[in-house]
């Protein structure tokens, strides 16, 4: 008897869940394992296979999802970086408009949202780093465009500094803050979030000062 594609298409769904749905899960599971794989014993002392078996999958599996190991720590990665972005920006919405507001608050929200999950931190800030000139490449697009994000808070009507003298400000800055986060994931510091807050802000709006703004 030939299928018609209702038939069809109820045989490809098991237990509720359609082909797409069930590739979906499976890529969730490898990327939950990674980022317990990545962010405890590293991205260089992983294997595919240590992943698959922590995922409960098969190699075939990571295959349909991830072209390489590589591939993988990119997308786990991103995935952090977007979330980083979305609580930076509802933390700034919520400040209200005065500028050492917004910074404060943006500040904390990175802080918080890496602190939470020491495995993120890792990823984001460690593990990324000297993999390849791709992940490199992809790391500097990530510090930039957040030192413009941070650049923006400043209202351009407010004797606004030249943009490019204003960002490099900025991207000192941000190095900075990436340092002692990665000491904050590494062990190495313990300071609470409102004094890292209060240190960074100040060291920002001391800075702007001193490069001519006000």
């Amino acid at each position: 008897m030939v299928k018609t594609g209702a038939d069809a298409a109820t045989a490809r769904r098991y237990g509720g869940r359609d082909a797409r749905q069930r590739q979906d899960e499976r890529r969730a599971r490898l990327l939950a394992a990674a980022l317990g794989l990545f962010g405890g014993a590293g991205y260089a002392q992983t294997s595919i296979k240590q992943v698959c078996d922590e995922a409960g999958l098969t190699q075939r599996y990571f295959y349909e999802s991830f072209a390489d190991k590589e591939q993988l720590l990119r997308e786990l990665y991103d995935g952090i970086v977007a979330e980083l972005r979305a609580a930076v920006a509802g933390a700034v919405a919520r400040a209200g408009t005065d500028v050492a507001d917004r910074i404060r608050a943006g500040l904390a929200a990175v802080i918080d949202t890496l602190g939470a999950d020491q495995r993120r931190a890792r990823v984001a800030l460690i593990e990324v780093v000297g993999v390849s000139r791709g992940l490199d490449t992809r790391r500097r697009e990530v510090l930039h465009d957040f030192a413009r994000y941070i650049a923006g808070l400043v209202p351009a009507d407010v004797d606004p500094l030249p943009p490019q003298r204003l960002e490099t400000g900025v991207m000192v800055l941000v190095g900075g803050v990436s340092e002692v986060l990665v000491d904050h994931a590494l062990g190495y510091r313990s300071t609470p979030t409102p004094e890292l807050v209060e240190i960074i802000a100040a060291l920002f709006l001391g800075g702007y000062r001193a490069l001519g703004g006000r």
